[in-house]
């Protein structure tokens, strides 16, 4: 009986130091648009500085009834900045790259967008439709990088449908804006209600 209650306090005791170790799952959010919904878990662990960044526009709805602006097949999707009409939305102040965290500008990864300057990213983000590593801080010829934060758990399909909408003529250079917008009507948490 002795035996019995020693290994159970010992199974026990295992018990809490496993459930005490394991790290906490990373924070999953959900971008509805209307193309359809996507999917996102957040590497909180590698861009802690980043994900905070996000969840904080996140938690102040500044991405609802936002567009992805940005729309190239082949590279990448980009929003979280403009409404419709291309109206800039007022930003909070801009945080510092982390592309040093080891990440790479996969197909499917989630970075933030930038200026020339490294630390200027504030509310923009973009996903890769392809891999760009090109936009590593490892590939960079300046050593910057863009920082990747999260990757799309579900929904690339939706994310390829984005990049293959018709865009407006561009004068110079490539088209990028969507001829119709193509709005994020929500960015929620996954085990939020909306």
């Amino acid at each position: 009986m002795l035996t019995i209650k020693v290994f159970a306090l010992c199974f026990f005791a295992l018990g809490a130091v496993a459930a005490g170790s394991a790290r906490a799952a990373n924070p999953v959010v959900v971008v509805e648009t209307n193309h359809g919904t996507i999917k996102i878990e957040l590497y909180e662990e590698k861009a802690p500085v980043t994900v905070k960044n996000f969840l904080s526009y996140l938690d102040d709805k500044h991405y609802d009834g936002t567009i992805f602006h940005r729309v190239i097949d082949g590279f990448m999707i980009q929003g979280g900045g403009f409404e419709p009409g291309m109206k800039e939305k007022k930003t909070k102040p801009a945080i510092k790259n982390e592309a040093a965290n080891g990440l790479s500008n996969a197909r499917g990864t989630v970075a933030m967008a930038r200026t020339s300057d490294p630390d200027s990213a504030t509310s923009q983000f973009y996903i890769n439709t392809v891999d760009n590593t090109f936009l590593d801080k490892k590939e960079d010829p300046n050593g910057v990088g863009y920082c990747v934060f999260g990757r799309v758990i579900e929904g690339m399909d939706v994310v390829d449908k984005i990049a293959k909408v018709e865009k407006k003529p561009a004068p110079r250079g490539k088209a990028s804006e969507p001829k119709e917008d193509v709005v994020i009507k929500s960015v929620r948490k996954a085990d939020e209600k909306k």
